[in-house]
Formats: C-alpha cells, sequence, structure tokens
C-alpha cells in the first residue's frame, strides 16, 4: 500500500512532536510537511516534491486562524483533504470550518489511535460528523422560497437525521440498510455541498447570521 502523504500545522511545540513522533511511525503515512503556523506551510510547501494528500491542521494558530486558511489552501491544493484539528466540540466554529472547505474534524482529547484511524477515513472518502454540527447542517439546507440549490438529497437528509438522533455510523448503516462505508460517503458528500466560494463569502454569510 502506497502510504499516505501527511502534512501537520499544530503551534503547540509538545502536540506537534507527539503528532509527528506518533503518525510518522505509521507505515500508512509519509509525513512531507510539519510547521507551526499557516505561513511557515505554505513557506515551506514550495519545497514539497508531492504535495499532501491531507493536512491535519488546528483551528487555533497564531497569525492565520486554520479557519482563515482554509479557502487559501483549496485553492493552491484543490485535491487535498483537510481534518480540522479543535479543543472543543465548538459546533460554530466546526461549522464555519466545514463551510470553508474541511473534509472533516477530530477533537484533541481523542486518542492517537483514534486520530490515526480519523485521518484514515478521510482518505478512505469519509467524514466524521457530531449530532450538534448535524443539527446545523439540517437548518442550513432547510427549503426556503429563495433557496433551491444546493439541497441535500433524501438519502443524505435521512443520514443526516440518523446523526441528529445519535446514531454512530454502524447504527446509522443498519436504519437506512446501508453499508458504513456508503454511509461515510454520504457525510463526505454533505460536507461538500456545504462550501462556499471563499472567506469573504464565508465572513458575508456569518455575519447575516446564516452560519
Amino acid at each position: 500500500m502506497k502510504s499516505i502523504r501527511l502534512a501537520i500545522v499544530e503551534d503547540d511545540p509538545e502536540v506537534r512532536e507527539l503528532l509527528h513522533g506518533y503518525l510518522c511511525r505509521q507505515p500508512e503515512f509519509d509525513c512531507v510537511l510539519l510547521a507551526d503556523s499557516v505561513e511557515a506551510f505554505f513557506a515551506e510547501l514550495t519545497d514539497v516534491r508531492q504535495p499532501p494528500e491531507i493536512i491535519l491542521l488546528d483551528i487555533h494558530l497564531p497569525g492565520m486562524s486554520g479557519i482563515e486558511a482554509l479557502p487559501f489552501i483549496k485553492q493552491r491544493l484543490p485535491d487535498t483533504d483537510v481534518l480540522m484539528q479543535t479543543v472543543f466540540d465548538d459546533a460554530d466554529r466546526i461549522y464555519q470550518a466545514l463551510c470553508a472547505g474541511a473534509s472533516g474534524y477530530v477533537l484533541k482529547h481523542m486518542s492517537l489511535p483514534e486520530l490515526k484511524e480519523a485521518v484514515l477515513e478521510v482518505h478512505r472518502g469519509g467524514a466524521p460528523m457530531s449530532r450538534s454540527v448535524a443539527r446545523k447542517v439540517l437548518a442550513h439546507f432547510k427549503p426556503t422560497p429563495s433557496v433551491q440549490t444546493d439541497l441535500l438529497s433524501d438519502r443524505e437528509r435521512d443520514v443526516v437525521q440518523a446523526v441528529v438522533d445519535g446514531l454512530s455510523d454502524k447504527q446509522v448503516a443498519a436504519r437506512l440498510e446501508l453499508s458504513v462505508e456508503t454511509v461515510r460517503t454520504y457525510a463526505k458528500r454533505i460536507y461538500k455541498k456545504l462550501q462556499v466560494s471563499g472567506r469573504s463569502e464565508l465572513m458575508s454569510r456569518s455575519a447575516r447570521g446564516q452560519l
């Protein structure tokens, strides 16, 4: 199996070394870039032979935050998945990150083996989703007379509703008679539908109370 090219952007040196020491020893990963800020990430990216396939990106960073950086990362690396790291299950911040193009998110208190599985899940085309974020997804895609595009399909809405009901991926799959991998693929599609054109539109939506 070809190793997944991974980049880690984390400003806390102890956490950064912990992540690097664990993930980069795993045979599934090839750590191609390690940075303490978004600015450093972009500066070092020019020296990388092949761009990362997945970026593990902290939300709270000095200088440009992870959320602010997402549109620029997606513009520069459109085929790269970005997995956000956050300390708290803050639905608003996570939702902003998803709208800006993140492929998923993980909480910093999760174990290293769980983190590894989350990165692998994103690479397989899946995306984690919590109940709090699922509620925001349903509210975002609630049909209105002025918004008739980019709505969820019936099946995608069923998946989100099952998450809101507190079901795990396996339980969602059982309820909807789908495979677990299909459920994860639906979550990834849902996240893609949340994306906006860039930071300015994201901030505009936030100001209008749409996020």
